[in-house]
């Protein structure tokens, strides 16, 4: 069984037992949270196909890891005028291990 979840803007196919990596959510390591935007749910003998979401059903999953990820360059240059710039970005994120999908 697995379940399609929106969360942070983009969409992640989970199962449970999964580790992933989303936005950053508030929250400490070790606290539960619950994921209701539930797009499509998945079983062994039917599909459940939201409108665009799915009542009643949400993912449970607890929390792992609070990061953030290797840091992106930006480096900017104009030829012939002396423009450089240089920037670093690390992006947060929330590393949840899925413990349970609810129909």
């Amino acid at each position: 069984m697995y379940a399609i979840v929106r969360t942070g803007g983009k969409q992640y196919q989970v199962a449970c037992g999964d580790q992933v990596r989303v936005e950053k959510l508030e929250g400490s390591v070790g606290d539960t949270v619950d994921l209701n935007d539930v797009l499509m749910v998945v079983s062994d003998e039917e599909v459940k196909i939201g409108q665009p979401l799915l009542e009643n059903c949400k993912v449970t999953a607890k929390i792992a890891e609070q990061g953030r990820a290797k840091k992106v360059i930006v480096f900017k240059k104009k030829r012939r005028k002396g423009y450089r710039l240089k920037k670093g970005h690390r992006q947060s994120y929330t590393a949840l291990k899925i413990e349970e999908i609810s129909v």
